[in-house]
């Protein structure tokens, strides 16, 4: 579910930066505006520390270490950094964002649905605590 959240989230990477780079506003590509430029950087930043957590989970799990912390880190992290990633390239794109002409709602929905199977969100916040604190929440 990580790396897959690193694959949405690089997928709206890719067609905001194409995007950025062929859109014109007052005579100039929007890319070179700065508050597209921030949101770009924000959006590559969430995505290369989604693919971070999931490599360091399968790293562990290659090397046969119980890691369900760092999987529900990486599984947590990444959904809703998609979510976030997603939901910046639509604000790059404007109205066409939204658009189904564009692949940008269809990661929208999907990053959106990424937050429940395999334990949503909540779920795995509660396994990083439970293996965090040593108490379970549900006792």
């Amino acid at each position: 579910m990580a790396l897959g959240s690193a694959g949405i989230a690089q997928a709206a990477i890719d067609a905001s930066i194409r995007y950025a780079k062929q859109r014109r506003q007052f005579g100039k590509p929007i890319g070179s505006f700065q508050l597209v430029q921030e949101m770009i950087a924000d959006m590559i930043v969430e995505t290369e520390i989604s693919r971070l957590l999931g490599f360091r989970a399968l790293s562990k799990i290659d090397k046969g270490v119980r890691c369900d912390s760092e999987a529900s880190m990486a599984k947590f992290y990444s959904v809703e950094a998609a979510l976030r990633v997603t939901s910046l390239a639509i604000q790059v794109h404007g109205a066409m964002g939204l658009s189904e002409e564009l692949p940008l709602e269809r990661y929208f929905r999907d990053a959106r649905t990424w937050t429940i199977p395999d334990g949503t969100t909540q779920i795995q916040k509660l396994i990083i605590s439970r293996n965090a604190l040593g108490i379970n929440a549900f006792r």
